[in-house]
C-alpha cells in the first residue's frame, strides 16, 4: 500500500503554517515570505558593472575608489541593489532570526550564478565574531552558504577561518576609512582546509563598502586560495 502521508518533519511544518501562515515581508500579504509582486519588484542590478565592486556603472568604467585602491578580492558581485523588499528580508534574516526566508534567498543567488558564472570550487561563508554569534545564535552568511551549498552541489568549508576580533557593524561606521581600520587585521587562518589552489566564493549577505569582504580574500589567499569572488545579496551604493 502506498505511503499517501507525508513526512512527519511535513506534517509538522503545515501544521505550523495553519497556525502561522507565512506573511510577505515586503507587502504584508499573507501566503509567502516573498510574494510574487514583491520578488517582481525587487531592485536588481542590471549590467555594465564595475569590475571589481560589481555596483552599477557606464560601460567600461571602474568606479574611481576600485581604480586607485590596490584589493585581494578579486570581484565582487551581487543580484540586488539593498533597497525594498531584499534590505527589509536581509533584516528579518539577520537581526530577527526569521531563518525560513534561508531557502528563498539562497535561491536568489543560485539564480544568479546560473546567469553570471563565477569562478567557484567551494564555497566560504564570511565569518562571525564568537561573541556576536553567541548573541545572535547563528551566522546568517553560513546559512546562505549551506543551503547554497546544496542547490550547487559546491562543498562549504568553514572551520580553520575565524574572525578573532570584535568590531562594531560595518554598516554603522561613518566611511569607508573607518570601516578599512575596522576590518584590518580582524580576520584569521587557523588552518583553512580544502583551500590550497582552489578557486573561492565568499559568501555574506550585504556587502557595503568591500573592505569586509577584501580583508577576508587576503586571509584566504595567504592560505593558499587562487582566486576569492565575493557573492551577497545585495550591494550597498
Amino acid at each position: 500500500m502506498a505511503n499517501v502521508l507525508p513526512p512527519v518533519t511535513s506534517l509538522k511544518r503545515i501544521a505550523l503554517d495553519l497556525l502561522f501562515p507565512p506573511w510577505c515581508i515586503g507587502c504584508g500579504r499573507e501566503g509567502d515570505y516573498l510574494c510574487g509582486n514583491c520578488r517582481r519588484s525587487l531592485p536588481v542590478i542590471v549590467p555594465p558593472v564595475c569590475p571589481r565592486c560589481g555596483r552599477p556603472r557606464t560601460p567600461g568604467a571602474s568606479c574611481p575608489g576600485c581604480i586607485e585602491e590596490p584589493a585581494d578580492i578579486d570581484g565582487i558581485r551581487a543580484p540586488f541593489l539593498f533597497d525594498g523588499a531584499i534590505r527589509r528580508a536581509v533584516h528579518e534574516l539577520k537581526y530577527r532570526n526569521l531563518r525560513a526566508l534561508v531557502p528563498a534567498l539562497a535561491r536568489f543567488l543560485n539564480d544568479y550564478l546560473a546567469e553570471n558564472p563565477l569562478p567557484a570550487e567551494v564555497l566560504v561563508p564570511v565569518p562571525l565574531h564568537p561573541r556576536r554569534l553567541r548573541e545572535r545564535g547563528y551566522n546568517q552568511s553560513a546559512l546562505l552558504a549551506r543551503e547554497l551549498g546544496k542547490l550547487t552541489g559546491l562543498p562549504v568549508v568553514e572551520r580553520g577561518f575565524v574572525r578573532h576580533r570584535y568590531v562594531s557593524p560595518q554598516a554603522r561606521s561613518a566611511d569607508v576609512n573607518e570601516r578599512r581600520r575596522n576590518v584590518a587585521g580582524a580576520f584569521a587562518g587557523t588552518s583553512p582546509e580544502g583551500l590550497e589552489g582552489r578557486q573561492v566564493l565568499l559568501i555574506d549577505d550585504v556587502s557595503t563598502s568591500g573592505t569586509t569582504l577584501n580583508a577576508c580574500a587576503g586571509v584566504l589567499k595567504s592560505a593558499g586560495a587562487a582566486s576569492v569572488w565575493g557573492l551577497t545579496l545585495a550591494l550597498e551604493l
